[in-house]
Formats: C-alpha cells, sequence, structure tokens
C-alpha cells in the first residue's frame, strides 16, 4: 500500500519549493516533492546558454521570507540564480523530502478515501491527502513548427537546452528568434563566432537595463540591517508596480513607455532602415518587454546580420528565407521559447467522477482565484490560469498563490476534511470578472502574443496589479466551497448543489464571453 503523505508538490522549482518551505514554517513537514529530472532548480537549471540572466531585478526575484544579501549585481545571472536555490534547498533540507526522476505521468483523485494518486513513467505510485502542482508553465523546450526542420544536416541547439559541448568559434551561426532569451544570448554569440545571422519574425520593445555591482559595503548593509534589503525590495516593488498603468492599459504611461523605448533605439542604432526594421508595429505590454543594453550594438557588429524576410524552409545547409536566398549556416539555434500549455494539461489530470480537466480546459484554461478548479478537490496551482504577470516579478504573483495554498492545506488537515472543492457558481462568477476585465488590457485589444489561444481567448495573463491579486488570495472563503468530513461526509456549509452538478465545461459559452454588467 503507497504511503498517504498530507501534500504532493509536482516541481521542484521556485514554486515548488517555495511551497515546501511554507510548508515547514507552519511546521507541516509531511510532503513529497516529484521531480522529473536528478537536480532541483526548474527554469534556472534549464536555461543555461551563454548570456542567461534574470531581467527582473534580483531582490524583487527572489522569496520575500527568504532574501539573500549576497547578490552580486541588480540582475542577477542564471547562475547566481541556480545557487541561491540550492542553498534554500540545504538550508530547509527539502533534499529529503524530493523524488528524483518522478515524471509524473497522471494524477487521480478519489473519491471514497479523498486523496489524489501521482502515476510516474517508471511506474510509482504516490499518494496525497492534497496535491499542488507547481511544474510551471516554462518547461518544456519548444521548437518551432518550421517546414524541413528535420533536413537540417547541421548543428541543432535550442536555448533552454543548451549544448555546452559545441564550440561556435569561427563558425556560422543563426539564430531564430528575438524574444527575452535572444536578446541575451545573440551579443554573447556575436563575439565568438565567425558570423551570426538573426532571423527575426517580430521585433519587439527594448529598454535600457540598469545592471550596476553592489559593492561590499552594500551586501555587508544588507546583512546586518535586513531593513536595508527589504526596504530596497518594496522600492523595486513598487516601481515595477507602476509600470502596470503603461503596460497592463493603454494610458499616458504607455506613451512614456514607448518614448524611452524609441529614444533608446535611436541612441544605439544610427542606420534608419535598420532602425525601421526594428521598430515595433504593437504598443508596449502587447508581448514581453525586453531589457537590454549590448542587444542592438550587437546587432551592429560586422559580423552580425539581421534577416527580417520570413523563413520558408530549412534545408541542409542552412535556412531558405522567402526572398529566395539560401542561408548557409553551420549552426542554429532556437530562441523559440517553450510549449505552454493554454488549453488541455500537462499530464492528465482526473477529477470527481473520472472528469477530466484536460477535456474543460480544452479551449482554455479556467480556475477560481487561479489556484483551483470546481470538480477537483484538494488540488491546487501555484501558477493557474490567469497568474501571469505582465509588468512585476513572476514570484510576487507566486508567493500570493503558494501562502493561499497553504492556508488551504492547513484548513483541510485541521478541519479533518476528505473533499474541499470549489462552488462552480463561485467559480464561473470569478471567471466572469476576469474575462470582462481583461477586455480592457493591453493584451486583449487585438495584439498577438503567446498569452493568448488561437481563437484569441486569454488564459494567461492577470488583468490588473500585483497587490490586486495578492489581496484576491489573501483568505480562504468557505462560503465559496462545497466540503465534507474525512468521517460523517456530509456538507459543512449546505449551500447550493454539488460542484460534480455545475460542470464548467457544460458553461463554456457563457464563461468565454464576458457578462453585460
Amino acid at each position: 500500500m503507497t504511503e498517504t503523505s498530507t501534500v504532493l508538490i509536482i516541481g521542484a522549482g521556485f514554486a515548488g519549493l517555495g511551497t515546501a518551505i511554507r510548508l515547514l514554517q507552519k511546521g507541516i513537514d509531511d510532503f513529497v516533492i516529484l521531480e522529473r529530472v536528478h537536480e532541483v532548480g526548474g527554469t534556472w537549471r534549464d536555461n543555461t546558454y551563454p548570456g542567461a540572466a534574470c531581467d527582473i531585478p534580483s531582490l524583487l526575484y527572489s522569496y520575500s521570507f527568504e532574501p539573500n544579501p549576497e547578490w552580486s549585481r541588480t540582475y542577477s545571472s542564471s547562475d547566481e540564480i541556480l545557487g541561491y536555490i540550492k542553498h534554500i534547498v540545504g538550508k530547509y533540507q527539502l533534499e529529503q523530502h524530493i523524488r528524483f526522476g518522478a515524471n509524473v505521468t497522471g494524477i487521480g483523485f478519489d473519491d471514497e478515501t479523498g486523496t489524489w494518486t501521482a502515476e510516474t513513467e517508471d511506474g510509482t505510485a504516490y499518494r496525497g491527502r492534497t496535491a499542488v502542482v507547481a511544474s510551471g508553465p516554462l518547461a518544456n523546450a519548444s521548437l518551432p513548427d518550421i517546414r524541413g526542420l528535420d533536413s537540417f544536416a547541421g548543428h541543432k541547439i535550442h536555448s533552454a537546452r543548451w549544448d555546452h559541448s559545441y564550440d561556435i568559434s569561427d563558425k556560422r551561426i543563426a539564430v531564430i528568434g528575438t524574444g527575452a532569451s535572444a536578446v541575451q544570448i545573440i551579443p554573447e554569440v556575436v563575439k565568438a563566432a565567425h558570423s551570426v545571422k538573426v532571423f527575426q519574425r517580430t521585433a519587439g520593445w527594448v529598454l535600457p537595463r540598469v545592471d550596476l555591482p553592489h559593492p561590499e559595503w552594500t551586501k555587508s548593509m544588507f546583512r546586518r540591517l535586513p531593513i536595508t534589503e527589504s526596504s530596497a525590495r518594496q522600492a523595486w516593488f513598487w516601481l515595477h508596480e507602476m509600470m502596470a498603468l503603461g503596460m497592463v492599459w493603454d494610458t499616458p504611461v504607455t506613451t512614456a513607455i514607448q518614448w524611452v523605448a524609441r529614444a533608446n533605439l535611436r541612441r544605439q542604432v544610427n542606420d534608419s532602415w535598420t532602425r525601421y526594421q526594428l521598430m515595433p508595429d504593437f504598443r508596449p505590454g502587447c508581448k514581453r518587454m525586453l531589457m537590454s543594453n549590448d542587444y542592438y550594438p550587437a546587432l551592429q557588429q560586422d559580423n552580425c546580420k539581421l534577416i527580417t524576410w520570413p523563413i520558408a524552409t530549412l534545408a541542409p545547409n542552412g535556412i531558405r528565407t522567402a526572398d529566395g536566398i539560401e542561408h548557409e549556416v553551420d549552426c542554429i539555434v532556437f530562441a523559440t521559447g517553450f510549449d505552454v500549455c493554454k488549453t488541455g494539461t500537462p499530464f492528465r489530470v482526473t477529477g470527481l467522477g473520472g472528469r477530466q480537466l484536460a477535456e474543460e480546459w480544452s479551449r482554455g484554461s479556467y480556475a477560481y482565484k487561479s489556484v483551483s478548479v470546481s470538480g477537483y478537490p484538494n488540488l491546487f496551482f501555484t501558477f493557474g490560469p490567469n497568474s501571469g504577470p505582465g509588468h512585476n516579478s513572476a514570484l510576487v504573483y507566486m508567493e500570493s498563490a503558494i501562502d493561499y495554498i497553504v492556508k488551504a492545506v492547513e484548513f483541510i488537515v485541521e478541519d479533518d476534511l476528505l473533499s474541499f472543492d470549489v462552488r462552480a457558481d463561485r467559480q464561473q462568477e470569478f471567471h466572469h470578472q476576469v474575462q470582462r476585465r481583461l477586455a480592457r488590457t493591453t493584451w486583449n485589444s487585438g495584439c498577438k502574443s503567446w498569452y493568448l489561444t488561437a481563437d484569441g481567448y486569454n488564459g494567461t495573463m492577470f488583468p490588473g496589479f500585483a497587490t490586486q491579486f495578492a489581496r484576491q488570495l489573501a483568505s480562504i472563503e468557505p462560503r465559496d466551497h462545497v466540503t465534507s468530513n474525512l468521517v460523517t461526509r456530509e456538507e459543512k456549509d449546505g449551500q447550493g448543489p454539488s460542484p460534480a452538478n455545475l460542470s464548467p465545461r457544460g458553461d463554456w459559452p457563457a464563461l468565454l464571453a464576458p457578462s453585460s454588467d
């Protein structure tokens, strides 16, 4: 018989480890973390490409409950962030809770016992009274759907699976993509390669990055007076929070951001035609803002060329563009992002009565407060539907979700609950509110991005400030849930029909259309 833990956590990246630490701080140590590979770190374990760094200041891209006074500079490299993650794993002795090589293929809820069972690729099963999906949206590297992808005879590298054994010195390199990873990779590749051709589909807004080293006196001050570090973190937080006024909605702040980005382009790029090619045709915030001081200069180096013709096909010797030119290269770097699960689920999720979450999310994901889904009791998401930030640190949003989840776990344990399930009508009300608010945002203004499904549905981003996201998750609302006791199995709130009779799947047309009020 598989032993039942209090909590199953899927993923040993920032979200899963943060959940584990908060559980420990609340006196809950009966949990298991399932990690598909053999090292912690998630995104920061996988992204080791040249120049990899965070585009959020380190003081803000770390746990508020686990500050690090030793950050070396404003924006830390991936190595330093991974070092921070490994440090907290050691500090809280989390390795004893982690099962490495446990690649989850499906999780299912047992209506009778009120437990979740996680099945893994090697056939091992793990069971828990609650389950937390902390696998993150940026986990699976994605190669683009380009004709002739398998015909290229040279070397292929994805930014999230960098091949450090391949020497790019004196090689002809092609970089496909000009997003957040690409603007970090390209300057480094240009320094070493014989030639670099950058294939751009869409130009992005690029803001200058004020990246300064942290002198020793600053680190010493942070160590001796922790309030100074928390104050600096708060300053960064509110600076980013104000950016929502220009990136989430179209306001005069949007115009100001656009002016700064254009001034940066004019300052760094002298050639008018190149400036024209690098000028975005969408307003700031539609896609992720890019932060770089060396991307534009790298594009103007003698060994670098920007290609804006669409790619027609890959060929054995390189890349053929729509103008008929074949660009011969030795290696193609795909800085093309991740396979983000916007419809369906990353693995099978079976809820009450055998219902399948992949079917219910087939047209796009949705949830109650981004963390719970009706019909899937005792299951929580750390980076669930409509929790994406467009202007602030993902860890700020993540911490709010984690603290809510830990409160819910405490509620389940203390009240000895069999089932803690969101009422479908309350989920529907919440979803209507989110979609109505999204209709007024930049993301839903007609621009195209990976935030949207093919038919334009936005189940990714949160339409507001980080403070608003935190406020909605500040407390548990028992009246929004149907609960049953582990012994009596009687509904405790006595309100409304059971979640199984209020299927959100059947309400999809209503859910997609914002209500008229």
